[in-house]
């Protein structure tokens, strides 16, 4: 390891178009698109045949022969077989912490270059049977005759039988991501037209990305798809008003199909590397990725399951020595357009913010025109061990061409949050420098 620590480069990123669970890649696994995804940055970059020194991410759905996805996933690439695969999972935090994992390595001067990534199918989500009979399964596997394999299934049922599909719920509160939000919208009293007005933004900027050319560099094509399948360029307010709510059939419903993000499959990959490494492959750098911080929460207790990131963003800020408006760029995940207005209301609310942020005074608001400027996961979709690589590369992209600071916020199950900061070469020069 060195002994001071080296900037962290963010060369680019690739993904896959994400598509609805269920449709145009329907046949697909999670190696499948982990890999199209990965081929897609080795084409960006002229990698084949290059080692590199890890390749870290996951997938939250998966199977049990997927226990080294990423290490799978590079051996179905262009890249030297000699790169290392570790996969890693934190829910929909999964390729932001891969990435920050990594950033680490190469400030440490461990390793020179990395890739983070991240893939998810709720179409190939993992069906099992009972407990009861899955027993029944491994025991037929331990015996010799056939009769003693007959004398396995003695006495089943056909209750047993029943297939139990993946568990959408929190396995501590039983209520799904959407209750747990919906709840979180009732508390921050976050009303159901702030919520389609988000949500109309994040397609109106996604459609205008794509028009502009924006997304070109940014996606591969994948099984003949060439763009996100959400996406809805034609998106309107009035559509979105007449929508039925989804999580709440009461009046006090306010989450709809449409403002909080549909289940999704695809792939995403971020290339990182030193600054050395890169210039000795002839990558330009993007931007440099200068912090990061994960947090959890008790939701359990009613402290909001998509409420964490308040608290990562607030002790990362305070180790960077930075006001919540000191950013050019925020990009704030969007679960659902709820989480969003709720964590940019607690981080206004003095109450909260002293309660829970240990902070004497509230961190403040930011400009809303700096939020998610090409469209977030309402539009895109959200595959959800994709999207924080899927940010990163944005973010780099941006900060390639504006300059200048951005601000990374993504929730997960479980009650956590994972937050990061990305420098322009300016930006991360002029903060060294002071």
């Amino acid at each position: 390891m060195t002994g001071t620590l080296r900037r962290v480069a963010v060369l680019g990123g690739s993904r896959i178009p994400f598509c609805r669970s269920n449709s145009l890649y329907a046949d697909l696994s999670n190696l499948d698109m982990m890999s199209a995804a990965l081929n897609g940055l080795v084409d960006k970059f002229n990698l084949k045949g290059e080692h590199i020194d890890e390749v870290v991410g996951g997938a939250v759905v998966t199977h049990s022969k997927d226990f080294n996805l990423a290490r799978e996933a590079v051996l179905s690439t262009k890249l030297a077989p000699s790169t290392p695969g570790v996969t890693l999972i934190q829910a929909c935090g999964t390729s932001l912490q891969a990435a920050m994992a990594s950033g680490a390595k190469i400030a440490s001067g461990e390793i020179e270059s990395a890739i983070a990534v991240g893939s998810d199918s709720t179409s190939d989500a993992p069906i099992v049977f009972s407990k009861k009979f899955a027993k029944r399964l491994v025991d037929v596997g331990q015996q010799k005759s056939a009769l003693d394999k007959l004398k396995v299934f003695k006495g089943l049922t056909p209750g047993e039988l029943a297939p139990q599909p993946p568990a959408v719920s929190e396995p501590r509160t039983g209520l799904s991501m959407g209750q747990h939000c919906e709840l979180m919208a009732q508390d921050w009293k976050i009303p159901r037209n702030e919520q389609d007005q988000l949500a109309f933004e994040s397609h109106k900027k996604a459609a205008q990305a794509y028009a502009s050319g924006y997304m070109d560099d940014l996606i591969v094509p994948c099984a003949g798809v060439y763009r996100d399948n959400n996406l809805r360029e034609d998106i309107s307010l009035e559509k979105l008003s007449s929508l039925k709510n989804a999580f709440e059939r009461s009046e006090r419903g306010t989450l709809t199909a449409a403002n909080s993000t549909p289940l999704t499959d695809g792939a995403s990959a971020v290339l990182l590397a030193s600054e050395e490494w890169a210039a000795q492959h002839g990558i330009p750098v993007l931007a440099y990725l200068t912090y990061g911080q994960h947090a959890a929460n008790n939701f359990v207790a009613g402290e909001g399951l998509l409420m964490a990131p308040t608290i990562a963003v607030s002790k990362m800020l305070d180790r960077a020595g930075l006001k919540l408006q000191d950013f050019d760029f925020y990009e704030i995940h969007e679960a659902f357009a709820a989480q969003v207005l709720a964590t940019l209301k607690a981080w206004e609310d003095p109450d909260y913010c002293k309660r829970f942020l240990g902070k004497d005074q509230p961190l403040g608001s930011i400009d809303r025109s700096k939020l998610n400027v090409m469209g977030s996961s309402l539009a895109f979709g959200h595959p959800f061990a994709a999207t924080g690589a899927r940010i990163v590369a944005n973010l780099a992209k941006l900060l390639s061409i504006h300059g200048g600071r951005g601000l990374i916020s993504v929730c997960t199950a479980g009650g956590m949050g994972v937050a990061a900061i990305m420098e322009s070469a300016k930006a991360a020069e002029s903060r060294m420098a002071a």
